[in-house]
């Protein structure tokens, strides 16, 4: 069967995973690394190889960059100590720690290629967790900080790969002596991408095309990686650092329609990556688990268990440790139950995915161990998804934590802003159209605050003329800190639709 035939029925049948794990409220990654297994266990499936170098360009450049779109700085900042902890010593003692016992278990495996094992291994997906948090409404603060652990980590972890990788060719790893590269690839690549970003929003509004204009957003992703690996720096944070400045572009320097196409193709775009993935990660697992003598085989996915349970343990301990002493420093910060409810649910929302996958299929062929740390990164990845992810959900509602409407506060807030600004735009408007706009504007304010229906139109040319004044309020609004990223995407949603339905046919 020729490979674009199998790749073909892959999506199809991811698609139907995905509809599936809509149907059981469970996230979708879990079904699709279930698939990636089933995907090693077919008879004489094809294999699909990829070079090592192009892998991490393909796959994580635009999820990450996706990632970071949607990530607001003010979330970030508010929620900095919780992050920053997850960020650098969750993912610190879980590459140490996997190093440690992946060395202890397995004498004959280099250092650096351990420490590389851990690294991979140390960054969460939010995205699994994300897909069950959002039905069950938690509180807005816990999915700030596994939003932010989610982009930030990744950029962590992946430096210490990057830096334990380059080790193995030059036989030597030091801590200290890499501690000089990491700053600088650090500040360098932050200076790149906020470059590159300010630059692609200035070229992306000058386009009116659509299709163009997503394609050039997509290049812009794989771009900025390939500039930044040319230039020996970091290809994650140059991109994550890309995606947050391009993300805080005003609202009016792009157009409503290419908004529109570019969220759906994006949104695509991720989901096809994911299923790519683990197709990738399912038909090379196949070939070298058949290769592995019976008793070699069951003895390294032993290891690879053993590994798995490190990675719950440590981030669980970590969190609960973190929690403990905030305590103690700030004993009289909110209901103490609440808190280690919220600890907990943290702790517990460490599931594996796309990065974990894509970093260890980045491995040179000839790396140490390569076949041991692609089969312990997929047993991690199922492992994760399938024992955290389907008892994530289930967790919550036991924990029952407390109502928390911040969220939908700020949209409300949000969408009165934009109404006001319109109302105040036409209140000197006598004509019988501003009339009409006007008392929808009211109704829509006296109906909790939702946004105007662009099916109910009034004059058209009105709209046309208000739409700007409402987003000018949205900015304000997001650049004081009133409100955050998701109320004023959704706002911004909304008036693009309300523009796109008030333009005259063609």
């Amino acid at each position: 069967m020729h490979i674009f035939e199998v790749v073909l029925i892959f999506l199809l049948g991811a698609v139907c995973l995905s509809l599936l794990a809509h149907r059981l409220n469970v996230p979708y990654p879990t079904l699709l690394a279930l698939g990636g297994m089933a995907i090693a266990l077919i008879p004489g499936a094809p294999t699909l190889d990829l070079p090592p170098d192009l892998i991490l360009a393909l796959f994580v450049a635009p999820v990450l960059l996706d990632a970071a779109h949607g990530t607001s700085l003010r979330d970030l900042r508010r929620s900095w100590r919780p992050i920053l902890s997850l960020v650098v010593v969750a993912v610190g003692l879980t590459t140490l720690t996997v190093a440690l016992v992946a060395k202890s278990l397995l004498p004959d495996m280099p250092l650096a290629a351990a420490i590389a094992l851990g690294a991979l291994l140390a960054p969460p997906d939010a995205v699994a967790a994300l897909a069950v948090l959002r039905h069950v409404s938690p509180p807005k603060k816990l999915s700030i900080i596994l939003e932010g652990e989610s982009l930030l980590n990744d950029a962590s972890s992946l430096l210490i790969y990057k830096l334990a990788v380059a080790s193995v060719v030059t036989g030597s790893f030091s801590p200290v002596g890499a501690l000089p590269s990491f700053l600088l690839l650090s500040v360098g690549s932050i200076a790149v991408g906020w470059a590159l970003a300010r630059l692609m929003v200035i070229v992306i509004g000058t386009i009116q095309d659509a299709p163009a204009a997503t394609i050039i957003q997509f290049l812009c992703a794989f771009g900025v990686w390939i500039i930044a690996e040319r230039f020996g720096l970091s290809g994650v944070v140059t991109i994550v650092a890309f995606g947050l400045t391009a993300a805080r572009r005003q609202t009016l320097s792009s157009r409503s329609h290419i908004r529109v196409f570019s969220n759906s193709t994006w949104k695509a775009a991720t989901f096809v990556l994911n299923v790519l993935a683990f197709l990738l990660i399912g038909l090379q697992l196949r070939p070298i688990f058949l290769a592995l003598p019976a008793f070699e085989k069951w003895h390294l996915a032993g290891i690879a268990l053993v590994l798995l349970t490190v990675v719950i343990l440590v981030r669980l301990a970590w969190v609960l440790i973190y929690g403990l002493a905030r305590s103690q420093v700030d004993p009289e910060r909110g209901k103490k139950e609440d808190l280690r409810k919220g600890r907990l649910l943290v702790g517990w929302s460490g599931m594996r995915g796309i990065v974990t996958l894509a970093a260890a299929l980045a491995l040179p062929t000839e790396f140490p161990y390569r076949e041991f740390i692609l089969l312990t990164s997929f047993v991690v990845v199922l492992g994760t998804l399938v024992v955290q992810g389907l008892t994530l959900g289930p967790l919550l509602r036991w924990l029952k934590l407390p109502e928390d409407r911040s969220a939908s506060d700020e949209l409300a807030t949000a969408r009165s802003a934009a109404l006001e600004a319109a109302l105040k735009e036409v209140e000197q408007d006598e004509s019988a159209a501003a009339a009409r706009l006007r008392l929808e504007c009211q109704e829509a304010l006296a109906k909790a605050h939702k946004g105007l229906d662009p099916h109910d139109s009034s004059d058209n040319a009105l709209r046309q003329r208000v739409v700007p004044v409402s987003r000018r309020a949205l900015d304000q609004l997001r650049d004081t800190g009133v409100i955050g990223d998701e109320a004023y995407r959704i706002v911004e949603q909304e008036l693009d639709l309300l523009e796109l339905s008030s333009r005259p046919a063609k």
